[in-house]
Order: structure tokens, then C-alpha cells, then sequence
């Protein structure tokens, strides 16, 4: 019935009288009101007009009520299911309904997730009625439902709160305070429930942990081998820890994957699909986040700041770029060029004036051209000297010119190619540079590289995968136990995809202080770094959230990660004599071999022409013979 309604028949009939259930409601009025903020406040009772009215006056008695109400049935389709604003629905119950206990079980994570539920006995208030009525029913240690109840003294309601473990463990209860007289006392220190009931009692909470390795389990606690597994050591640190803050104890479970879907199925294995068959509380090892498993789990906090990324060493210079055409910009070439150019077009000049006005010969019968003083400087730039005698002071004082200038050329040349050899390339800075290089690559044989990579659809990472590493002897070579992905590493021209604090423990202990110079990183996955994660809208997870960021503000995250992974190794040794190889000068042999080859059909077609000519000339003397 509409309020207004309510009014006036209240006003006009006259029949309700203050009475206990109209303190009853009194007191649910205060305690609503001591929330400071305002709810959708929505009573799912079986109360007659009468009762709605009491209850209406109740929140409106003292002040305007900010709280907007309304009344329904005992119907969980009347719940907050799809309510965008959830945690702001407050729920009003009454006990003493016959459907309201079916109600709060059909309620499901509504009672213990987001939502605030006040319940309230209008036919037997006392306080020990409460218990059985709560004991079957999920009033989880994150529900927010409170309860007023009567004892001894009628005109005093107590407010209390009551929450378990799990369904197998006893209710506690809390007292929030007393209403007597219109006042409403709060006797608790602390309004939020997970900062209160952050001690579980030794309850046992129950953590699956992501084992890959056999010899892990002999190793959790002991520091040993840390490169295997890192990251379930630390997490599984920071899950004791957790357990000792909270006073629980904690089982752990052993699976040997984080979890990825069936696609047939649509379920989960590994760790997350004992999260959602309820088997553990906690995923004991952190894992990346992706949109699939979002739905599945809840993802609380970055526990592990580690990522998988390719590894390599830098490659030399020559791998990547023509170390031939380096030491000189575009512009520098162009002088070049140009002063070679123009000498030869000056020493032309001059030879031809000393040709027409003296009697200085510089080969004897032939008249030298632009060509032949052109390949007389082309040759002194690669201080073969000069096949042309200068005779002449101008054409000597150009001709040394010339040389001298192209000494310190070539001079320049030469130290830089010698330190561009031994340089090493940064090109090789994206996927699609990695794509396109020398490098090979490989993968780390783990789990979630061989998902990652095989389930990859984005055309380049695709591309990496079939063309770098599928497309070999088979795709079960392309993923190597870490030791033989960093021997590889080490030996250069290979990208190996591996966690990085992991690997750079290997090479800190295998490779030589100059080694370490030059290691890059390329990132495949491009996710973030991985999430310590429980059940999806579990109970525990607001404690467990709230326990990690302690973990961390207090430096023991930290801790356990620089006790267990290794940071990239600095460069200290500076860089080693790198031998020069066919890579380095495969330019000049390349062009060598096309000059070879050029010159061979030249002098091929030079015999055929002068064959050919040959011929025309003997067959104009016989026909001039014949003529004659």
C-alpha cells in the first residue's frame, strides 16, 4: 500500500498505538539512520497495512528520512540481482515470516556480498531465538547483516551482528550496540567488518599451488634452487604469512597448471578450476590476468612484479645494418662523390689544355678521356695511387691535393668500420624487428608458454611463432628447459622467452662479466604483471585483499622478492675482442662477386662485339675485292 494511503488511514481511523514492535522498529529506523549514508531501504516481509504503517512512521518520525523505501513480498525475485548499485541496497527482513528463512537461502552470495540486510523478529524478539534461526544459512564472515533482539529489560534492543567461517564452523556474534528510550548507542571501535574480523581462530583456509617441478616441493622453504618455480616460492611465502596475520592455518594443494579452459567443457583446470570447484579458498600462486579467467576468479593483488619477455643479446652491428655504408651520413657521401666528380673533370680540363698548347704526352697514341681521369681518382680514394703521371705543375698540385685530401678519408673510414664491427646493434627493438632479424627464437617449456604461444592470434606474435619457432624440426623443439635456452642466449643470435628474474640468475652464474653487456628484453604477452587471486565473490576476499597490502606496505612482499629473484645483471667487464666473420664483411664479398660477375659479361660481350666487328670488316674488303 502506498504511504501516503497508510497516512490516511492513520490519521483518519486512529486504530495504531505505539506498541514493542513499534520500538522494535523504532530502533531499525536509528540503526539505518547511524549508517550516515543514504540506501535503497527495501522490506521483504509478510506484514499487514498495519505493520507497513508502524514502520513508515519509524522512518520518518524524528527528521525527513534521506532513504528512499519500499515494501514487497518474501520473493527472491524481488532482490537486488542485477542492480548496478548493489552496495547500496539495505534489505529489511522479519524472522517471524514464514517464507523469510527460504528467502535469505535462495539470497545466496546476496547475503554475504556487497548487500546489507537488517532482520528483525516482530512475533519472538528475544535474542536466543536468532541462532537456529541463522545456523543453516550463509552468513559468511564478509556478510553485513545485522539482527535486533530483546532480553531481560523490554524497553532495551540490542544490535548485533553475526558472521561464520563456513558453513561447518559455528555463528559468532558481534554487538554493535543498544537502542534504549530513542537513543541508539554504538559500542563497537571499528564500522568495517574486515578490518574487525581479521582474526579467523585457526580456521583452516585452503590454498592450491601451482607445482611444474617435482623437487619444488622439497624446496618451498629452503631458498634452493630458485630459478625453478620462483614464482609459487614466493607466493607461497606470502600465503603463510597471510595465514599467520589472519590466525588461520592453511592447506595447500599441489596442481601442476594455473588453469586454462576446455573448449569443450567451457571449465577450467589446474589452480582455477579448484578455485571454482570450491577445493581451495586461495590460488597459492599468482598468474597473469586475461578477460577469460575475470569471470571465473578474483583477481586482489600484484603480488610478484615479474614478466616473461624475450631475451637476447644485442648482435653485432653487421647483423642489422651495412656497416659498409655506416661511418659516412648521406650528405658526406655526396661530397665524395662530388669531389671525385669534379677532379676528375678538372684534371681532364688541364691534361686536354696541356694536350693542345704543349707537347707533354701522358700515353702515347691515345687521347685520354673523362672516364680514364674519373677511375685515376676512384683509385686514389682507395689509396691505390695514381696511374697517371703528373708532367705539369697544375695537374701536380691538383693530383696531390686530391691525394691528400682522400688520405684523411679514408684514414676516417677505416677506424670507423674497424668500430663498427665490434658494435653492437640496438635496431632490434619491437616484435616486428624481431620478426624480421636473424635472431631465431625459443621459449621456456613451461605451461603457460606453450598456451600463450600456440593460442596466439594477433598477426605478428602469430607470425613469430610459426615462422621462428613452429617451422622448424616440430613446435615441441621451439620450448627448452631454461638451461639450455640460456646456453643458447649466451652463444648469441637466439631470443629465448623466459620470466626475466629467473633467467637472469642462470646468466649471472654462467655467463662471463662482458657477456652480460648488451642483453635487450622484448615483451610477447603484453599483459600485466601477475595477481594473487581467490574464488570468485568469496567470502575471505575483502581479509585476504587488506592482508596483502600490509604484506607489501610493510616490505615483506619486497623481501621475498629480492630473496628469490635475481635483478639484470649490470655491465661491468666492458666489451671483448669480437673476431671478425663472414657476416661482417659479406658487403664486400657481395660486391666483389657482382663486380666479378659484371666484368665477366662485359668481357664476354666485348669478344662478341669485336668477333662481330672482325667479321663486317672482312666482309667489306671482299666485297671491295669483288667490286674492284
Amino acid at each position: 500500500m502506498h504511504p501516503i494511503v497508510l497516512t490516511i488511514a492513520f490519521v483518519s481511523v486512529g486504530l495504531i498505538q505505539p506498541s514493542d514492535g513499534f520500538q522494535l522498529f523504532n530502533a531499525t529506523a536509528s540503526l539505518i539512520r547511524s549508517f550516515q549514508y543514504p540506501f535503497k531501504v527495501t522490506a521483504l516481509t509478510c506484514w499487514n497495512d498495519q505493520r507497513k504503517l508502524l514502520f513508515w512512521m519509524a522512518m520518518n518520525m524524528l527528521e525527513s528520512s534521506k532513504n528512499a523505501f519500499q515494501f514487497t513480498g518474501e520473493n527472491s525475485h524481488d532482490l537486488p540481482w542485477h542492480d548496478p548499485d548493489q552496495q547500496r541496497n539495505l534489505l529489511v527482513v522479519d524472522a517471524g515470516c514464514p517464507g523469510t528463512k527460504a528467502l535469505l537461502a535462495d539470497a545466496n552470495q546476496l547475503l554475504f556480498y556487497r548487500v546489507k540486510w537488517i532482520v528483525v523478529n516482530t512475533n519472538n524478539p528475544k535474542c536466543d531465538s536468532f541462532p537456529d534461526f541463522l545456523r543453516t544459512l550463509q552468513v559468511l564472515i564478509s556478510s553485513d547483516l545485522y539482527y535486533l533482539c530483546t532480553t531481560q529489560d523490554p524497553g532495551e534492543i540490542f544490535v548485533k551482528q553475526a558472521y561464520r567461517f563456513s558453513l561447518e564452523t559455528g555463528l559468532i556474534d558481534e554487538i554493535v550496540g543498544s537502542w534504549k528510550q530513542g537513543t541508539l548507542n554504538i559500542s563497537r571501535t571499528n564500522a568495517v567488518s574486515s578490518v574487525r574480523r581479521q582474526n579467523l581462530h585457526h580456521f583452516k583456509l585452503r590454498a592450491s599451488l601451482v607445482i611444474t617441478h617435482n623437487e619444488t616441493i622439497h624446496h618451498l622453504e629452503d631458498y634452493r634452487q630458485k630459478h625453478i618455480d620462483t614464482i609459487t616460492k614466493q607466493n607461497y611465502f606470502l600465503t603463510k604469512y597471510v595465514a599467520q596475520y589472519l590466525n588461520a592455518t592453511v592447506q595447500f594443494r599441489y596442481v601442476n597448471s594455473w588453469g586454462y579452459r576446455n573448449q569443450e567443457t567451457g571449465r577450467f583446470n589446474g589452480m582455477i578450476g579448484e578455485l571454482q570447484s570450491d577445493k581451495a579458498h586461495l590460488g597459492g600462486t599468482a598468474l597473469f590476468l586475461t578477460a577469460d579467467r575475470i569471470k571465473e576468479i578474483d583477481y586482489l593483488s600484484m603480488t610478484t612484479p615479474t614478466r616473461a619477455k624475450f631475451i637476447f643479446r644485442s648482435p653485432k652491428l653487421s647483423v642489422t645494418d651495412n656497416v659498409f655504408m655506416l661511418p659516412f651520413s648521406k650528405p658526406v657521401w655526396m661530397c665524395i662523390l662530388s669531389f671525385i666528380c669534379l677532379s676528375a673533370t678538372l684534371l681532364l680540363i688541364i691534361i686536354s689544355i696541356e694536350f693542345r698548347y704543349t707537347d707533354i704526352r701522358y700515353v702515347e697514341g691515345v687521347r685520354l678521356r673523362l672516364f680514364d681521369t674519373f677511375m685515376n681518382m676512384v683509385g686514389a680514394s682507395c689509396q691505390q695511387g695514381s696511374y697517371l703521371e703528373p708532367k705539369s705543375l697544375p695537374s701536380r698540385c691538383l693530383i696531390l691535393l686530391s691525394l691528400i685530401v682522400l688520405m684523411f678519408l679514408y684514414a676516417s673510414y677505416s677506424a670507423n668500420i674497424v668500430a663498427l664491427i665490434q658494435s653492437p646493434s640496438s635496431k632490434i627493438r619491437t616484435l616486428e624487428d624481431l620478426l624480421n632479424s636473424r635472431l631465431e627464437a625459443g621459449a621456456e617449456d613451461t605451461v603457460y608458454n606453450k598456451y600463450y604461444f600456440t593460442h596466439e592470434t594477433e598477426p605478428i606474435r602469430k607470425a613469430i611463432f610459426e615462422r621462428k619457432m613452429k617451422n622448424r624440426d616440430d613446435a615441441a623443439s621451439s620450448f627448452i628447459p631454461l638451461e639450455k635456452g640460456v646456453q643458447k642466449l649466451r652463444q648469441g643470435l637466439y631470443a629465448f622467452h623466459v620470466e626475466l628474474g629467473v633467467c637472469y640468475k642462470v646468466i649471472s652464474e654462467t655467463f662471463q662479466e662482458e657477456e652480460k653487456c648488451g642483453l635487450q628484453e622484448i615483451e610477447y604477452l603484453n599483459i600485466i604483471d601477475p595477481y594473487y587471486a581467490v574464488q570468485k565473490n568469496s567470502s575471505f576476499r575483502e581479509i585476504i585483499r587488506l592482508s596483502l597490502f600490509k604484506l607489501r606496505e610493510f616490505g615483506i612482499q619486497g623481501r621475498e622478492h629480492s630473496m628469490l629473484y635475481t635483478k639484470k645483471p649490470h655491465c661491468s667487464g666492458g666489451s671483448s675482442f669480437v673476431p671478425v666473420s663472414i657476416v661482417d664483411v659479406w658487403p664486400a664479398l657481395l660486391l666483389l662477386a657482382w663486380g666479378l660477375g659484371i666484368s665477366a659479361v662485359l668481357l664476354v660481350m666485348e669478344k662478341v662485339w669485336l668477333k662481330a666487328g672482325k667479321r663486317v670488316r672482312i666482309k667489306d674488303e671482299v666485297d671491295a675485292i669483288f667490286k674492284w
